[in-house]
C-alpha cells in the first residue's frame, strides 16, 4: 500500500477535479480539491499538503501567480502544474519558475499518480536536507529562517557529497566564508585542510608566491622553500574570497589548475599536481567584469558551476531577532557577562534599520551592547549613536518625502482655485490608508479594520464608496 500522501488539487474544471480525486484516492492518497487558487495561502497557515497540483489558467489568481507565491513562502513544497498544449510556453515558464513538473492536458491518470509519488519523495528528501543543513549550518554560525536562507541551507545540503566548484555571491559581511566552511565541513574532504585566502588583502607582488609557493632563492628573502595555499590545501578545499580582484596573470594560472590540477612554484621547474576543491566568492558582479574585459570569461564559466547567493540582511529582516539573540549570547560568553535582553521597542527599531554592513555589522553591534550597556535590558538610549542617527535620518526622509509631495500637490490645487481641497485631500489619504491595510492583510477586512482602528462595517462602507467613485 502506498504511503499516505496529502495532495491538494486546484482547478476550476469540475470534471478534472473529479478525475484526479478518483485516481489519487484509488492510489491511497488523501485528496482535497479547490475550484480556485484564492485563499490557498491562508489555508496553508493551518495545514500543508505534501504535493500541490494546479491548473495554469483559472479565474482570479492563476496557477503562475500561485506558484510564484508558493516559491516565495514555501519553497520546498513541490508543485505540479497542469496545462493545455496551447499553454505549453506558460508551462515551461512555470517549470523554470520552480514547478516540480507539468502535466500537459489531456494527461494520463497513471502518469499523474506517478508524478505525485515522485514529487512527494523529493519533498521528503528536500525537507530532510534543509533540516540537516540548518542544524549543521547553525553550528557554523549561519542562522536564518527566511525563505532566501532556506535556499542557502538547501544548497549546502545538496552539495554535501559533491566536489563541484562553487561560486558564493553576497555583499560584504553576509557570511560568505561561513558558507564556504560549511560546504567543506560536510563534504567528503572534511578531514583535509580548509584554506582561505582573500584576493583583495594580498599585495599584488606577493600574490603569486602566496598562491603557488616558492623555491629557495627564487627571489630576495626566499631563504627556504615555502608551500603555497594550493599545496597546503591538497586533498581539501581552497576558498578564494573576492575572486574579482584577482590580477589577470593569476587568472590565467588559476584556469590551468582548474583544467589539469598542475602548477609551478615561483622559481620551480617541475610541475606540482594537487587535488583541490575551489570555492570562490565575490561581492562584485563577475558578469559585468567579464563584459569590461577585467575577468576571463573562460575562468568565470569554470568557477560558476554552482552558484549560491547569500541574501543581505535587508532582504531577510525576519531573521534579525534570531541573529541578535545568537550574537548577544556569543558576546556574553566571550566577555564572561550575562546575556543582554533587547527591549521590544529596540528590537522593532533594529529590525527596520538598513544594516549595510550585514551580519558582520549586527555581530559588532551585539558585542558593543554587551560591553557598553550598563543594564541587562537594552533600551533605545543604550544604542550606539550611529544607529540612532540612522533612525532619525530614516524618519526624516520618509516623513519629508511624502509631506513634501503633499505640500506641492496642495499648493497646485489652491493656485488652480480648486474647491473643497481639505475634503479631497483627506479622502485621498484615507483611501491610501485603507488600500495599504488591505494589501498588508491580504484582503482580510476584519484585520485591516483593526489595524486602522475602524469598525468592519465602516471599512466596508468606505470601500463601496471608493468603488463607486
Amino acid at each position: 500500500m502506498n504511503e499516505q500522501i496529502t495532495v491538494w488539487v486546484v482547478d476550476d474544471d469540475r470534471s478534472i477535479r473529479w478525475v484526479l480525486e478518483t485516481a489519487f484516492k484509488r492510489a491511497g492518497y488523501r485528496v482535497t480539491s479547490f475550484a480556485s487558487a484564492d485563499g490557498i495561502l491562508d489555508l496553508m497557515h493551518k495545514d500543508m499538503p505534501d504535493v500541490l497540483v494546479t491548473d495554469i489558467r483559472m479565474p482570479g489568481k492563476d496557477g503562475i501567480e500561485l506558484l510564484a507565491d508558493l516559491q516565495s513562502m514555501y519553497p520546498s513544497l513541490p508543485v505540479i502544474v497542469m496545462t493545455a498544449h496551447s499553454d505549453m510556453d506558460s508551462a515551461v515558464s512555470a517549470y523554470d519558475g520552480g514547478a516540480f513538473e507539468y502535466l500537459p492536458k489531456p494527461f494520463d491518470v497513471d502518469e499523474a499518480v506517478n508524478q505525485v509519488k515522485r514529487a512527494h519523495a523529493q519533498h521528503k528528501k528536500a525537507v530532510t536536507s534543509i533540516t540537516w543543513a540548518k542544524e549543521e549550518a547553525s553550528e557554523s554560525g549561519i542562522i536564518g529562517s527566511a525563505p532566501a536562507m532556506q535556499a542557502v541551507f538547501r544548497a549546502i545540503g545538496r552539495l554535501s557529497r559533491s566536489n563541484v566548484t562553487v561560486m558564493v555571491n553576497g555583499e560584504s559581511g553576509t557570511g560568505k566564508e561561513l558558507v564556504a566552511k560549511a560546504l567543506h565541513q560536510h563534504s567528503l574532504r572534511k578531514e583535509k585542510p580548509f584554506i582561505a585566502l582573500n584576493m583583495a588583502a594580498i599585495p599584488r607582488d606577493l600574490l603569486e608566491s602566496e598562491l603557488f609557493g616558492h623555491e629557495k632563492g627564487a627571489f630576495t628573502g626566499a631563504v627556504s622553500r615555502r608551500k603555497g595555499r594550493f599545496e597546503q590545501a591538497d586533498g581539501g578545499t581552497l576558498f578564494l574570497d573576492e575572486i574579482g580582484d584577482m590580477p589577470a596573470e593569476m587568472q590565467t594560472r588559476l584556469l590551468r589548475i582548474l583544467s589539469d590540477g598542475e602548477f609551478f612554484t615561483v622559481g620551480g621547474h617541475q610541475t606540482i599536481k594537487v587535488n583541490v576543491r575551489i570555492i570562490a566568492a565575490t561581492h562584485q558582479g563577475l558578469e559585468k567584469l567579464v563584459e569590461e574585459g577585467r575577468f576571463r570569461e573562460d575562468l568565470f564559466h569554470r568557477l560558476n558551476v554552482v552558484r549560491i547567493k547569500i541574501p543581505p540582511v535587508r532582504e531577510r529582516r525576519e531573521d534579525i531577532p534570531l541573529l541578535m539573540q545568537h550574537f548577544l549570547t556569543k558576546a556574553a560568553k566571550e566577555v564572561g557577562d550575562e546575556v543582554k535582553i533587547l527591549d521590544p521597542e529596540v528590537l522593532a527599531l533594529l529590525s527596520k534599520l538598513p544594516w549595510t554592513g550585514n551580519v558582520r555589522q549586527l555581530e559588532n553591534t551585539c558585542h558593543w551592547l554587551t560591553v557598553m550597556c550598563p543594564s541587562k535590558i537594552v533600551g533605545i538610549d543604550d544604542l550606539p549613536e550611529e544607529l540612532l542617527a540612522i533612525k532619525d535620518e530614516q524618519a526624516q526622509r520618509v516623513e519629508g518625502d511624502w509631506l513634501d509631495a503633499a505640500k506641492i500637490d496642495i499648493r497646485k490645487r489652491l493656485s488652480a482655485g480648486e474647491k473643497d481641497v481639505a475634503k479631497r485631500a483627506v479622502a485621498s489619504l484615507e483611501k491610501i490608508l485603507i488600500l495599504q491595510a488591505l494589501e498588508h492583510t491580504k484582503g482580510r477586512r476584519q484585520d485591516a479594520a483593526k489595524l486602522l482602528g475602524l469598525g468592519r462595517n465602516t471599512l466596508t462602507r468606505k470601500i463601496k464608496d471608493f468603488n463607486a467613485e
